[in-house]
């Protein structure tokens, strides 16, 4: 299959005007699946009624298909086409956050294919802030369930060169509308619990939304395996880079000592640290900057992308500084956490 790459300017007016959108939300409507760019990740959209779109996600990243997808949508009206009962919190959710890196898990009106829903009751739906998924969407005319743009387990795409690398040939096209922002994926609440539940840590804090509702609280461990996934990300290994990854709350000191140990047994060693420590580590092969530790926000950005130039750097192991899970530390850790396959050296 031969991937098309239509390359939009994402500052442009009337962006659901483009020739370049109007191509690929033709692609969408009927069916095929097309990567694009949100605020948080590049996604990989098909038409979320569509059963056979959903399946042509599932099998151009490799994703267990009993894993939910994200359906996007561009207005308030598509939100009540899919689903029922939006309550007064998941309304005031909307409100605040949205657009946003907020994902809601509501009831299903039964509109959006099972195989997007994995077969649950509910689905889950954000509505992107990005103005190229925006126009995309509204030129599309319809629902877009849309993962993240990689294959299954990779760390997710930043840019629409890592979407190439991993899918291209197996889509139908890229839209490539620059860098993304956020870095990590939205954050995924459950609002058919009381209190409502985070699934998944992502761009929007558990403070930002206790500030907004009230009680919050986390699904325990954030992983269920004895129960079918709500939300992405709670159920399989994501995130991973090629070489075996470590991470060190121990910190520098810590770090030195184990670079010098796989140093002593010839084996190429990467460190993922910040721009406070970029000197910290002489021994080591590759040291990646993600960021600076004063400014989470930074490291959220960069980190899919390190993670990704810890494969080109060809290292045999990776060791990880850690980071306070307050504000996006949390979605941070969640996410090396996962990279790392859960392994900690304490």
């Amino acid at each position: 299959m031969e991937t098309k790459l239509w390359t939009v300017n994402p500052q442009a007016d009337h962006l659901e005007d483009d020739p370049q959108i109007k191509e690929a939300a033709a692609c969408l409507a009927r069916g095929e699946i097309v990567a694009f760019p949100t605020e948080t990740v590049y996604g990989l959209g098909g038409d979320a009624k569509q059963r056979d779109s959903a399946r042509k996600i599932y099998a151009a990243k490799g994703r267990p298909s009993d894993n939910p997808l994200i359906v996007h949508v561009a207005s308030e009206e598509q939100v009540r086409e899919i689903c029922t009962d939006i309550t007064p919190i998941a309304k005031t959710l909307m409100d605040k956050f949205w657009p946003g890196p907020l994902t809601l898990v509501l009831p299903s009106r039964g509109e959006v294919s099972d195989a997007v829903t994995a077969g649950l009751s509910t689905v889950a739906v954000r509505m992107p802030s990005h103005p190229v998924a925006r126009a995309l969407i509204l030129a599309s005319g319809v629902p877009v369930a849309a993962p993240s743009a990689n294959t299954s387990g990779r760390p997710s795409p930043t840019t629409a060169a890592h979407v190439a690398h991993d899918l291209n040939g197996r889509i139908a096209g890229i839209v490539d509308g620059g860098p993304t922002g956020v870095g990590v994926e939205s954050t995924v609440v459950d609002c058919t619990t009381t209190p409502i539940t985070i699934l998944r840590p992502g761009g929007i804090s558990k403070e930002q939304l206790a500030e907004a509702v009230g009680a919050v609280i986390d699904d325990p461990g954030l992983v269920r395996p004895d129960q079918a996934p709500k939300a992405p990300g709670m159920k399989y290994k994501h995130y991973a880079p090629q070489a075996t990854m470590y991470l060190v709350p121990g910190g520098k000191e810590q770090i030195q000592q184990l670079v010098t140990h796989e140093k002593n047994s010839a084996r190429r060693v990467g460190v993922l640290t910040t721009e406070e420590n970029r000197d910290a580590y002489p021994q080591a092969d590759i040291v990646l900057i993600c960021g600076k530790r004063s400014a989470p926000e930074s490291v959220a950005h960069r980190l899919f992308a390190v993670l990704r130039d810890f494969d080109n750097a060809e290292v045999d192991v990776i060791y990880s500084e850690t980071f306070p899970e307050t504000g996006i530390g949390r979605a941070i850790m969640n996410r090396l956490a996962k990279a790392a396959g859960g392994r900690v050296i304490d």
